[in-house]
């Protein structure tokens, strides 16, 4: 089966995602779909549009002091971070100020802060921010890591998601598996389309993915 690519429009959002439907590995496990949340995550104006629907979810009834940015979500999150500190009745977090942060990869693929960066985790509210929550394994990874420097993990966003928790914490997204007919994550092993003698199309991750 070839790869079907197209655009899917997201409810919560005036944004229209690239969608591709095919047969692809992550890291972690082998999926149906691809999404290519390049514009999202890099041209501001889409940026904005994420970052406004993100923020409404949190800030009338979440403190947050730090927004930790996975998978190149930097300019989603300081969109995030100037929307939800605008002086607003239903703001709870107006006129703070808040950090936006990206953790070091140690060579085992291990979250970690220096001594200048961990202060912004330590005692403080932090959100996760993703592109997509799919096994779980970045999340769980991100909330130990947060509980390791100190800091307290108060939420995860993201634009895509097939969970609506992880490790205990709320999972608010834009997008989940509803809005993709027949969507698929397994584990390699288990992968139906393997099974079934499909081919592999693409290796997908947050950068983006690489036909074989």
């Amino acid at each position: 089966m070839a790869m079907e690519q197209y655009q899917q429009p997201v409810s919560k959002a005036d944004i229209l995602l690239d969608v591709t439907r095919g047969h692809f590995a992550t890291g972690h496990s082998h999926i149906n779909y691809y999404l290519d949340v390049t514009k999202q995550k890099f041209c501001l104006s889409e940026a904005r549009k994420v970052a406004q629907a993100l923020a409404r979810e949190y800030r009338a009834v979440t403190l947050i002091d730090t927004i930790l940015c996975l998978d190149g979500t930097e300019v989603i999150a300081a969109c995030m971070a100037s929307e939800m500190t605008k002086a607003g009745f239903m703001n709870i977090n107006q006129d703070q100020d808040m950090n936006v942060l990206t953790p070091e990869r140690s060579v085992g693929s291990q979250l970690i802060f220096r001594e200048n960066t961990a202060p912004m985790i330590q005692g403080k509210n932090v959100l996760i921010l993703m592109v997509s929550v799919v096994t779980g394994y970045t999340a769980k990874s991100a909330i130990e890591t947060i509980a390791y420097y100190g800091g307290r993990a108060v939420g995860i966003a993201s634009i895509f998601a097939t969970a609506n928790e992880i490790g205990g914490l709320p999972v608010q997204s834009l997008f989940d598996p509803n809005d993709l007919p027949g969507y698929m994550t397994r584990e390699a092993g288990d992968c139906p389309l393997c099974k079934a003698g499909q081919r592999l199309d693409a290796i997908v991750n947050s950068f983006g993915y690489s036909k074989l």
